[in-house]
């Protein structure tokens, strides 16, 4: 007897259940709040568990597995189609079972909580990071208006900002000036929060011996190391390492026909965060790669086919060249269990 499918279309307070017998007729629907779809998984038997993979689907999914039911978490573009006329909680459902009935589509693997609390430190850190940001933008407009400028970069103009403030004879009338120093201050105790995650995620890094050969590869640091453990829920759902750069959307964007083949710019698809990381990573490993051949030293063999992208296509194509060619060499090492030996490539190009 085929496994009947619960369709749950999550949502705050109310959630639309649209349960499916073995064949896949809908035989009852239910508009549950949270105590009582809780009660529900309790309660129905093993049955085969269907969301959309989005906000809170990760602790549900955690929560029906931990009922006895398999759960499938599905990308939300790809559930969009099977969605029939107009949107409702209970087209959304219908649309779900369907979806769940297409094997085409490759469910999202459930996070572990500490997965979900790597991802929630990253998540907060970017945000004061742009808050910061923000509020050193603000302050070096408002002294450009009074006549005075502070230097480029944050760490220098924080401090620039700060001496201006002290100085008696600038031009800073007082009101104003009580106003910079609130946000200086603000500006300072957003630096000490952000350096107190950064902590955190350097413990994890020291703990956690995937991260330490994550790090090994040229370009990936503590944060992209740990937001790659953080995003990344099994790393074996991607078959090879073109699919998981595909995933980050680092591949080539296609529009092809028949024997007609059009590749263009990479889609940008994906996690947008590890994209960004990764991209940093690769501009970090073309700079290496520039000092390392002007002082005559020997390149390894990235660092060779790096400079060699660079000379044909130019600086910005090459980085992103080398953010693809990091996350194939991220899958290889992960998927494998492996490190990455920087002596074997240099081996290699000898």
């Amino acid at each position: 007897m085929r496994m009947s499918t619960i369709a749950v279309d999550l949502a705050k307070t109310v959630f639309e259940v649209a349960i499916a017998d073995g064949s896949g007729h809908v035989v009852r629907r239910h508009r549950l709040t949270r105590v009582q779809f809780e009660r529900l998984l309790r309660e129905e038997p093993a049955a085969h568990v269907v969301m959309e993979a989005c906000g809170t689907a990760h602790f549900w999914g955690r929560t029906a597995r931990a009922a006895g039911h398999q759960v499938s978490l599905l990308p939300a573009q790809y559930v969009r189609p099977f969605v029939r006329r107009q949107k409702t909680d209970r087209t959304d459902a219908a649309g779900l079972l369907d979806a769940a009935r297409s094997h085409g589509l490759s469910a999202v693997p459930i996070k572990t909580i500490a997965q979900q609390e790597l991802q929630a430190l990253h998540r907060v850190r970017e945000q004061w990071m742009t808050t910061r940001t923000a509020r050193i933008n603000t302050v070096r407009g408002l002294l450009r208006e009074f006549g005075i400028t502070i230097g480029a970069g944050a760490r220098r103009a924080v401090v620039d900002a700060q001496r201006v403030l002290d100085e008696c004879g600038s031009a800073i009338p007082g009101r104003m000036r009580g106003v910079l120093r609130q946000m200086v201050e603000e500006i300072r105790d957003l630096e000490s929060k952000i350096e107190e995650v950064d902590q955190g995620l350097r413990s994890v890094a020291d703990e956690n011996p995937m991260a330490g050969r994550l790090m090994g590869i040229p370009g990936i640091g503590v944060m992209t190391a740990t937001a790659l453990l953080g995003s990344v829920a099994d790393i074996h759902g991607f078959r090879r390492g073109r699919q998981f750069a595909s995933w980050l959307g680092l591949t080539p964007r296609e529009h092809s026909s028949a024997e007609r083949r059009v590749l263009g710019g990479i889609t940008k698809q994906g996690n947008v965060y590890l994209r960004c990381l990764l991209t940093h990573g690769a501009r970090s490993v073309l700079l290496s790669a520039h000092r390392a051949s002007a002082a005559k030293r020997q390149l390894s063999r990235l660092q060779q086919w790096a400079l060699a992208v660079a000379n044909r296509r130019g600086h910005n194509r090459a980085a992103i060249a080398v953010a693809n060619k990091m996350a194939r060499i991220v899958w290889a090492v992960w998927s494998r269990d492996t490190t990455f030996d920087a002596r074997f490539a240099e081996q290699l190009a000898a």
